[in-house]
């Protein structure tokens, strides 16, 4: 069976048939699942496929997958090889897609869908720097790659943040990058925001969801990928993991909904028994809704 996807608003994914059309396909392997570009015949494109094929085995090779996808399906539209790119349609593309460029950005692109939120505009910025720079160390198109090819003076909160950043002298650079928005907490809930969810949930699913989240701080897709053997919620479990009720994160590449934790810790199942993964503590109202709602009928 054949998985295709597009980008929904927001820069969200979604699967749904394409036929006609460039497509991401996941191929799966002794290694796990990878993710390469075909073109509507099935023939793999060749320099796509060349640079997923860096960053086999990771969740970056998925998101630049079906980012580059929209991307190559614009220059179709455009009548552009990649060979013919400028920098200046670059930063077209940007704009179209969500960036704040000032020049004319031409026909519409993703008519009836949302721009590219900041976190996904810096990602497509990234892939395709990264392609672009992959093709210019095969001889394609090196006056782009020179100009992508940029470096920057490190700021004070670079060296902060990196080892031994006082002996840095320059950074990477991309200029299709959009303007940084900080913020103070990014992956924080705005005051009150959790109880206004609490009252605005409907089924006791959603109102799992909520806590699950909340409490424990899960990705989507950790707590999407889950499996009923992956909760040992109850004091002394026999993995001895943990004492207290917990939940082990387990790294999968073939759950039913597509759904997969990003961080890849060891785990193993012996004897029915799930050890190892990524360990987080229960509290007690996970403990009373995982009980009450995931328990075998």
């Amino acid at each position: 069976m054949v998985y295709v996807t597009s980008v929904k608003p927001g820069g969200l994914m979604g699967q749904g048939l394409v036929i006609g059309d460039l497509r991401v396909q996941h191929v799966d392997g002794r290694r796990g699942r990878s993710f390469t570009i075909v073109w509507p015949e099935g023939k793999v494109h060749e320099q796509a496929d060349r640079f997923l094929r860096a960053h086999d085995g990771s969740g970056t090779q998925r998101t630049y997958a079906y980012l580059l996808v929209d991307h190559l399906r614009w220059l179709e539209r455009e009548c552009l090889p990649p060979e013919s790119v400028t920098l200046r349609d670059l930063q077209r593309y940007m704009g179209i897609v969500g960036a704040r460029v000032a020049m004319p950005l031409g026909e519409p692109w993703r008519a009836g869908k949302r721009p590219y939120g900041q976190d996904t505009l810096s990602a497509a910025a990234s892939c395709l720097k990264g392609f672009y720079l992959h093709l210019a160390a095969l001889g394609i198109n090196r006056e782009l790659g020179g100009q992508l090819n940029r470096t920057r003076l490190p700021a004070r909160a670079d060296r902060d943040r990196a080892l031994l950043g006082h002996l840095g002298r320059e950074l990477p650079a991309n200029p299709l990058a959009p303007r940084r928005v900080r913020r103070r907490h990014p992956k924080m809930l705005p005051d009150g925001a959790r109880d206004l969810l609490g009252q605005a949930v409907m089924t006791a699913r959603d109102r799992l969801f909520v806590t699950w989240l909340g409490d424990a701080g899960f990705r989507i897709g950790e707590l999407c990928g889950l499996h009923l053997a992956d909760l040992h919620l109850h004091e002394d479990a026999p993995c001895g993991d943990c004492q207290s009720p917990h939940v082990h994160v387990c790294h999968r590449d073939g759950n039913a909904n597509r759904a997969r934790a990003k961080t890849k810790y060891p785990w193993s199942l012996e004897d029915g028994v799930i050890r190892g993964g990524m360990v987080r503590r229960a509290s007690p109202a996970m403990v009373w809704l995982g009980r009450f709602h995931l328990a075998p009928r």
